[in-house]
């Protein structure tokens, strides 16, 4: 499984009249495939949404692209709303769940760190270790990295009832000690990962999105 996560970075005060109109043609592209999550930032990087959709494989996205693009019911008329856009190809962590529709949020918080080339089968390892014992505290959304677009980009998401259980819930894994893996694998004499740049983001999902 991959994911194509696309970034939108829109004008001040047109996150709903760009989600409005993302609505009224995604009623259409979705014959083609159906979105993961669509999200819109609501602390930290303002006015973006984030939409995420999922292919078996990357044959799988040049097929779906190929027709979505010689469909012109499938592009919304947002032009005059964007400020800019990117788009980057990631793979899921052997630990990150299986996504399917429902409820899990309302809250998503998502924390990407850029590391240093080659460092990714090094976070594979220590979070592996480290994952079992973090989620009896709070269940995770998603782990994965960067295949193509930002490279060495790693970004994890946690969902949560409101912004109180976030709260509640990293103040109790800070006070077992059971986050984050770099402390955790320094404790245990292994070599920790390190990071370049951090960020991050609290989102909420737009009403048609199929992960609320």
């Amino acid at each position: 499984m991959i994911y194509e996560v696309v970034t939108s970075s829109l004008k001040p005060g047109t996150v709903g009249e760009y989600e409005k109109r993302f609505a009224e043609v995604y009623e259409h592209r979705k014959k083609y495939s159906e979105l993961t999550v669509f999200w819109h930032t609501d602390i930290g990087p303002l006015n973006q949404t984030i939409a995420v959709w999922g292919y078996a494989s990357h044959e799988e996205r040049a097929r779906v692209r190929a027709s979505v693009l010689k469909d012109p019911n499938c592009a919304p008329k947002t032009n005059d709303l964007i400020v800019r856009e990117f788009a980057e190809i990631v793979t899921p962590t052997p630990f990150s769940p299986e996504l399917k529709p429902g409820k899990m949020g309302p809250v998503f918080e998502m924390r990407t760190y850029t590391l240093p080339a080659g460092e990714i089968p090094l976070m594979l390892e220590n979070w592996a270790f480290a994952m079992p014992r973090r989620i009896t505290f709070s269940p995770l959304f998603a782990v994965w990295y960067t295949e193509l677009g930002g490279l060495n980009r790693w970004s994890h998401i946690w969902p949560y009832a409101s912004l109180a259980a976030r709260d509640e819930a990293r103040a109790k894994v800070a006070a077992a000690a059971a986050w984050p893996p770099a402390a955790i694998a320094i404790k245990e004499g292994r070599k920790p990962e390190t990071f370049v740049e951090q960020e991050n983001k609290i989102m909420v999902p737009a009403k048609f999105s199929p992960i609320q």
